[in-house]
């Protein structure tokens, strides 16, 4: 048997990487590389959307429908419940009614104002982007998959129910949830309205969240690295506090890893807490601090903390450019990893083992060699390494999903964002929905030491 984990020791941190990771990047078979524990989920199969020629030109909003194809539209309709959604959105009765007339313009317009809506639904959530508080996460699938061209293929190849199928989410945890809905009593209304908030969740991501990447979920305050649908390795995460702290909801790209990061202290440290005039004052406790401090001609003090133990963000950070400033780094207090409740930050995402995810998304994506990842670690020395190709990277935000243990839990409602969902869940469907947040963008500002 292969042994599938190698270890290094550096000084008293423990570096742990998939020893496939190398071969993986090279083009092995991705099966040597196993799971992080022994209750990883494999993902079950999903239905895929049927690929569509790249040239075909959008059709008509009304299409012509046979009764077989809209009868197959009426059961895909009220087989929804089963999504989370609610049968009615699609007006399954005029849909019936116009069946029962036979076919016609009658037909015809309301059959595809029934697809047209319950694919929106299914490819891209119900809720409004209004009640996705703070979530900034662009979802191509629309420009991917135009309702009008699925629905000029479902009827092409009369497979209505297929193209509506291959609209669900493809993560393993969405089709948990909806298993777990499925077997959660009506009479629970209030544990099947949360299921159903996060199943909506996963379908305001992109379908296709990549064949590697890191996924964030703030209420559990964990991070997972997942590769070709398997958990490899999770880390417990410290997260924003609630407030105008709290970390938003992103789909970023991680472009390099930074062994022994710098941390430029923001003004508000600087000036509004007085660090600058008190470094100035007394250069030898900056120099013990780890501090560079400096005064430009206009007057302003900049401070920079350099790489080494006491660093706010201790011996790692990813770079992953954003105009939220949002980043995953190390953390020099690592016994905070012991909390329970790790709403701790000032937005950015702190990382257990935080070395060995570095050294893993080098392995994975720049052609690191494990022993050079150490080396870099140990050297003290502020080093960038460019990622070869970029890692995606979705910080997200489920209060119901099967946790670390791969046992279905619930988690706190951090910051409040149920709530808006539930409601929007609760109204009547709004058909014209904006595709990005027009909340306010808020860089932040240190990492919350």
């Amino acid at each position: 048997m292969l042994k599938c984990w190698r270890q290094v020791v550096l000084g008293t941190m423990a570096v742990v990487w998939p020893a496939g990771a190398q071969a993986m990047a090279q083009g092995a078979p991705t099966d040597l590389v196993p799971p992080a524990t022994s209750s990883a989920v494999q993902p079950q199969p999903q239905p895929v959307p049927v690929p569509l020629p790249p040239t075909l030109p959008l059709p008509p909003q009304v299409q012509v429908w046979t009764v077989d194809d809209a009868r197959s539209l009426l059961r895909s309709i009220e087989l929804s419940v089963t999504d989370g959604l609610d049968p009615a959105d699609y007006r399954p009765d005029a849909l019936a009614a116009q069946i029962a007339a036979g076919p016609g313009d009658a037909l015809n317009e309301q059959a595809s104002t029934s697809f047209r809506w319950l694919a929106e639904d299914m490819r891209d959530g119900r809720t409004p982007m209004q009640q996705r508080v703070q979530w900034f996460v662009f979802d191509p699938d629309a420009d991917l998959m135009p309702a009008e061209r699925l629905m000029a293929d479902a009827l092409a190849r009369h497979d209505v129910a297929g193209v509506i199928a291959g609209l669900a989410p493809t993560y393993f945890h969405y089709v948990r949830l909806r298993d777990e809905l499925a077997v959660t009593p009506v009479s629970d209304a209030e544990r099947r309205s949360i299921i159903r908030v996060n199943m909506d969740r996963w379908r305001w991501l992109p379908r296709d969240l990549g064949k590697q990447f890191l996924i964030v979920n703030v209420p559990e305050f964990q991070l997972r690295l997942m590769v070709n649908g398997k958990v490899i390795r999770s880390y417990k995460t410290i997260v924003g506090k609630p407030g105008r702290t709290a970390t938003p909801q992103l789909s970023e790209k991680v472009e390099g890893v930074i062994f022994n990061p710098t941390w430029t202290v923001p003004q508000s440290i600087v000036v509004g807490e007085g660090l600058g005039r008190r470094l100035l004052a007394s250069p030898a406790k900056a120099r013990a601090e780890g501090y560079k401090v400096a005064r430009a001609p206009d007057g302003t003090i900049s401070v920079v903390q350099q790489p080494g133990p006491g660093n706010a963000l201790g011996l790692m950070k990813l770079h992953m450019p954003n105009p939220h400033a949002i980043f995953l780094h190390d953390t020099p207090n690592r016994e905070l990893f012991n909390l329970d409740n790790r709403a701790l930050s000032h937005g950015c995402i702190r990382v257990e083992r935080a070395s060995e995810l570095a050294i893993t998304l080098g392995i994975l994506r720049a052609g690191m060699k494990p022993e050079d990842g150490v080396a870099l670690t140990k050297s003290g020395i502020y080093t960038l390494v460019p990622l070869t190709r970029a890692m995606p990277v979705y910080i997200t935000y489920f209060t119901m999903a099967p946790g670390i243990d791969d046992v279905m839990a619930s988690f706190p409602d951090l910051y409040g964002r149920d709530a808006p969902v539930l409601a929007s869940l609760a109204a009547p469907r709004v058909s014209v929905r904006q595709r990005v947040t027009d909340e306010a963008v808020e860089a932040v500002e240190d990492p919350g030491v």
